[in-house]
């Protein structure tokens, strides 16, 4: 009984020498989160990506519309349609 608690205490002394290493190891490396940039350093440039639009010239929509009598459950009613399409200029 004596030398099995004799075995556990030393066991659990010895325990924090091989775990300090480790510890160690883990604390001294960083994230890039934790980093902390240096104050005098501007962020990089990273360029803006254009987008150029150019719309078709003298394109424009003509409608038509109109009110149109549909029978409904309800009783007639009136119901209002249209109709459109692109013309050249």
């Amino acid at each position: 009984m004596r030398l099995q608690s004799l075995i556990a205490i030393i066991g659990i002394a010895v325990l924090p020498i091989f775990t300090a290493p480790q510890q160690a190891a883990a604390q001294s490396d960083t994230s890039p989160i934790a980093q902390v940039s240096e104050p005098g350093l501007p962020p990089p440039y990273t360029a803006r990506r254009r987008i150029t639009i150019n719309p078709r010239p003298l394109l424009y929509r003509r409608c038509t519309d109109w009110y149109e009598l549909q029978n409904r459950p309800s009783g007639t009613v009136l119901y209002p349609q249209m109709h459109c399409w692109w013309v050249r200029g």
